[in-house]
């Protein structure tokens, strides 16, 4: 008999647990004039700006919110139903409208209004409005996605995560707003953060407050928490410019959710998680220019996106079906699940009969096998099954898919089992950098066979490990990262310090994520550099390598149908 000394770990327990082991072991961007605080281009009346999201080839939501009267504040279940007129045209200006209509905005929605937009052209840019009778909104700029047929030779995506609030400034929002060669934002969770003031800042303290001050939990909370989001300038401003595609992870509901609870959430003193968690998906579906299915308790997130033949973009949602966190004991249960089971059979489904070059799958937490030491399951069982410890060795982090292990087993086996080849995770969740192969059997890499790659964006502001140690930023860290990479040779790049965004292209002959980091979350006006590259080359078999050319901006063109 033995005793398991290990057990499930927060998410801040994981970061910590990282920054102790780390303890124990230059392009500029230039800055523009940071905008001020209120939206830029708005309204009283449309104090929350405009936003866009989940492009279609004929079809793309816009949304906006009014406030009606003063007194009808996010949150507050009061003011007067309204009606919005909303406007697309093919020119800023508003001379060429394509499309029109109107659209009720009352306290039973928190005065947000979304509407789908159908019978669009493919791959065409257009703008936006709402009016309601002299308030005006800000004009938001939006794209299309190609035809199914294009035959597209290159997209590229800015990619982000975890942007909290006290943290700090949302600088990454901002660089990636000064760009012309993105089609459109991809955020992979945790848009918005649930604590109270004080309690998830920055490694000084809080930059700036939450609102409202306690944890959020009812849905006015949820409420109050996205339109506080909403009014940052920087995040305004990108979703004024270009279409966002995003999923959620567990801060938009509470930290480390999973189907009946979360680790952030006490029963008895926080009410039934059920309610809290329906109080979260409909402030959710209410604020976020999204497109779910169903309706109800039945609504569901996770969805794709087609771009012509280059690429199709499964987004995923690990939170709502998954099992709770696991033990040790429990990480290789083949009856636990963190998709469920039907949304494993659409994600492999999916991939496998996918008629595009390549298959992406935005993925809210790490599918990259990350252990200590990766172990060949054939030769080591008996030993595993005498300690107590998984098959393939001690997981980093359970929170992700290395809790999950027959839920990626089943996933990796459709991708060689059918030869599935050009298969590419994105990721977020963990604050940091990574871009890494993925093997199917982490202790026989490089020699054993990968199933594609996932590159890792780190967090817009969310601590990581230097935060957390209170050291300056490349310092202690850099030996852990060697030390995690000599362990697991399947990790090509860690980066455990910075802060920032991703820049994603899908082209024919590879693909090709740039890290940009942020200098300083304190700093409204912060610079950004370019930090590295990392590419996955076309073709059965390709492997992660460096790349010293980041992606050239001036010759970029979103594609076109051709």
């Amino acid at each position: 008999m033995h005793t398991n000394a290990f057990d499930r770990i927060s998410r801040r327990g994981l970061l910590q647990g990282s920054a102790a082991l780390a303890g124990a072991v230059g392009l500029g961007v230039a800055s523009a004039s940071h905008a001020g605080a209120e939206v830029p281009g708005g309204s009283p009346g449309f104090a929350h700006g405009v936003a866009s999201g989940d492009p279609l080839p004929d079809a793309v939501i816009i949304w906006t919110r009014i406030t009606p009267t003063a007194e009808a504040t996010p949150g507050s279940g009061v003011g007067p139903a309204v009606t919005l007129n909303w406007q697309v045209a093919t020119d800023e200006g508003f001379a060429s409208i394509v499309a029109s209509g109107s659209v009720a905005a009352s306290a039973d929605s928190d005065h947000t209004a979304k509407v789908d937009v159908t019978g669009l052209d493919p791959s065409t840019t257009y703008w936006y409005r709402f009016v309601a009778g002299s308030a005006v909104s800000p004009v938001g700029r939006t794209r299309t996605a190609p035809s199914n047929s294009a035959d597209l030779d290159r997209l590229r995506f800015g990619v982000v995560s975890c942007s909290n609030w006290e943290a700090g400034y949302f600088g990454a929002y901002r660089h990636l707003a000064f760009r012309e060669d993105l089609d459109a934002i991809i955020h992979l969770g945790d848009y918005i953060y649930e604590y109270g003031q004080g309690e998830y800042g920055a490694r000084n303290g809080s930059v700036r407050l939450h609102e409202p001050a306690h944890e959020i939990i009812s849905l006015a909370d949820y409420r109050i928490r996205h339109a506080q989001y909403k009014t940052d300038p920087d995040l305004a401003a990108l979703h004024l410019k270009l279409p966002f595609i995003t999923t959620w992870d567990d801060h938009e509901s509470a930290d480390n959710a999973y189907r009946d609870g979360a680790e952030n959430h006490t029963p008895g003193i926080e009410g039934d998680w059920a309610d809290r968690k329906a109080n979260s998906a409909k402030a959710y579906f209410e604020w976020m220019p999204v497109r779910p299915s169903g309706s109800g308790s039945s609504v569901q997130l996770y969805r794709r996106f087609r771009f012509g033949n280059l690429a199709e973009i499964s987004m995923l949602d690990l939170r709502t079906y998954r099992d709770e966190q696991p033990t040790m004991k429990q990480v290789d249960d083949p009856s636990r699940t963190i998709t469920g089971r039907a949304q494993m059979d659409w994600l492999t489904s999916g991939i496998v009969t996918s008629p595009t070059q390549w298959k992406i799958v935005g993925n809210p937490v790490m599918i990259t096998p990350c252990v200590f030491p990766p172990l060949e399951p054939a030769t080591t069982a008996a030993l595993t099954e005498l300690v107590g410890v998984p098959q393939a060795g001690v997981p980093y982090n359970t929170d992700q898919w290395d809790g999950y292990t027959a839920d990626r087993t089943r996933l990796f086996d459709a991708i060689t089992s059918n030869g599935v080849d050009n298969t590419v995770f994105i990721t977020g969740d963990i604050h940091t950098s990574w871009a890494c192969d993925l093997p199917t059997n982490a202790a026989n890499y490089p020699g054993g066979p990968t199933v594609g790659a996932e590159f890792v964006v780190p967090s817009v502001t969310s601590p990581n490990i230097d935060d957390m140690l209170k050291v300056p930023p490349r310092t202690v860290t850099v030996a852990a990262e060697e030390a995690f990479k000599a362990v697991n040779r399947h990790v090509r790049y860690v980066e455990l310090d910075s802060h920032g965004f991703g820049v994603f292209e899908i082209a024919r002959e590879g693909t090709q994520m740039d890290w940009y980091y942020v200098d300083d979350l304190t700093n409204p006006q912060s610079n950004a550099h370019y930090a590295v590259s990392y590419r996955l080359p076309a073709g059965a078999g390709s492997r992660v390598s460096p790349t010293s050319a980041a992606l050239d901006q001036a010759s970029y063109r979103p594609g076109v149908d051709q």
